[in-house]
């Protein structure tokens, strides 16, 4: 209402907790039904040590070549995994910056060695020249990235935790994968055909 004046505004930080801070009745309840996602307490974003297997030779999104930001040449790549009904089951993505020609690897699951074999036989369907690099996310899967730049000769780069934006097609890509495949699909039934 107010955007010009600083003083007649509040954050985000500031509506959840006056939400959460009302005793238990009748309001409480019409609240948080009025939240994007519903929950009847707040979670908090702190958490203990990460005691995930860390990955070694990561190499930065930031050391990536130039022209893979501008986007100007092909065969550069983003990557990801979409996780099926309790983890399961999983579908390796992997989109293409320019073209945007998109793969999907079906992967026995969520696991390192699923992630290399998925990753690397999907890569390894389009020639060398056009598998000049691939980025993604800093899960628990990569942790055996060196493998798959060892069978597909691709260069690995990592995009920074908690920054969906420095792999953004991909996570647009996951998006529109989602309409079709909703989160708790159980992917083993689909085969890679």
């Amino acid at each position: 209402m107010f955007p010009r004046h600083r003083e007649f505004q509040v954050s985000h930080e500031t509506v959840y907790k006056a939400i959460y801070a009302q005793p238990h009745g009748e309001l409480r309840k019409e609240l948080i039904t009025c939240l994007r996602q519903g929950h009847t307490r707040r979670r908090l974003r702190v958490g203990g040590v990460d005691r995930r297997q860390q990955i070694l030779d990561l190499v930065s999104t930031y050391l990536r070549p130039p022209e893979v930001e501008e986007r100007l040449l092909s065969g550069h790549w983003e990557g990801d995994l979409i996780k099926g009904a309790f983890n399961r089951s999983a579908v390796g993505t992997l989109v293409e910056r320019v073209s945007g020609l998109v793969f999907l690897a079906k992967m026995d699951g969520g696991t390192a060695t699923a992630a290399v074999q998925g990753f690397s036989s999907a890569l390894n369907r389009v020639p060398l020249e056009m598998r000049q690099t691939f980025t993604y996310n800093q899960g628990r899967e990569r942790v055996r990235h060196a493998e798959i730049t060892q069978r597909t000769g691709t260069a690995i780069y990592f995009a920074d935790p908690h920054s969906p934006w420095q792999r953004a097609i991909n996570e647009n890509i996951n998006g529109f994968l989602r309409q079709y495949v909703p989160k708790g699909t159980d992917l083993s039934v689909f085969i890679q055909d």
